[in-house]
């Protein structure tokens, strides 16, 4: 709970609870509970198996913290940094291959959503935690 009785707490629980369910029921969907082999293929850096199970951990860290976030602003600061990371990776991967998007839709349609749209949802809870980080260590 935040201390001085925040009538967004509710709201902000709901945003981390919705963070964590970005990546975990997301990579699990855009994954296949982790068969896709297409969409390990297209950055293998960043989404190989192992890759992919760090995507569902992280989402796991946000809700365990849904409720006790005011209490970790240096924390937020890390789901501020990992997020803006990703999503800077997803804006540089766009640029260079996202002309290839329609041929990835003709193999999996699956794979191409997730490729559009996965840094999106990234940046934007990213800068929640930076806000969020930022509103509580300036108190």
């Amino acid at each position: 709970m935040i201390p001085d009785g925040n009538h967004l707490e509710p709201i902000i629980t709901l945003c981390f609870l919705l963070a964590g369910a970005w990546n975990v029921l997301g990579m699990l969907l855009f994954s296949k509970f982790f068969t896709n082999r297409l969409l390990a293929s297209l950055d293998p850096a960043v989404f190989s198996w192992f890759g992919q199970i760090a995507v569902v951990l992280w989402g796991l860290a946000y809700a365990s913290v849904a409720r006790s976030y005011p209490y970790v602003p240096w924390l937020l600061v890390v789901f501020f940094v990992e997020k803006m990371i990703y999503g800077a990776r997803w804006l540089t991967w766009l640029v260079a291959h996202g002309k290839t998007l329609p041929k990835v839709a003709s193999e999996s349609f699956l794979t191409a959503m997730f490729y559009t749209i996965y840094g999106a949802g990234d940046l934007a809870f990213g800068f929640l935690f930076g806000w969020l980080a930022l509103r509580i260590l300036t108190r």
